[in-house]
């Protein structure tokens, strides 16, 4: 017959639960991430299934300047942020402020585009897939943008 031995396991110091505040950032940036990722691989995956024009290739262009500005204004936030826990209150505003003008500049890129694009170029949600989700990814981003201005 045989005899049970009790094992113990090894002793482990006490576990303490992440913040809150980093477990809800840490969410939100793998869901928009996630969201951000099907709407981009959705325009690449329709864009040359559509049968009606006007087509991406025809009226698109790379908008280098917004981009700059939405890809900067990340950037300026970080400095602004690093300025408001230094408490030097003068570098946290003007950081603040480039953040919220690059935020701005890149709206209204965006929407001389779309102005562009459906009155000049008659490329709009309804001409086709690719339009459909070129302004869903495009208008998603710029909600987003919006509400982190107000």
């Amino acid at each position: 017959m045989t005899t049970a031995t009790a094992q113990t396991l090894p002793v482990t110091p006490d576990w303490n639960l992440p913040s809150r505040r980093k477990v809800g950032m840490a969410c939100l940036i793998v869901t928009e991430s996630s969201l951000f990722s099907i709407f981009v691989v959705a325009y690449l995956f329709y864009i040359g299934k559509s049968l009606s024009g006007p087509y991406p290739k025809d009226v698109l262009t790379l908008p280098i300047l917004a981009s700059i500005c939405l890809l900067s204004s990340s950037l300026t936030v970080v400095f602004a942020e690093r300025a408001f826990k230094r408490d030097a209150l003068g570098s946290f505003k003007l950081w603040w402020f480039i953040t919220i003008a690059l935020g701005l500049e890149f709206l209204i890129a965006t929407g001389l585009e779309w102005k562009h694009l459906i009155y000049h170029d008659h490329f709009t949600i309804s001409s086709n897939l690719a339009g459909t989700t070129f302004y869903a990814l495009v208008g998603l981003h710029a909600s987003h943008v919006i509400i982190g201005l107000l």
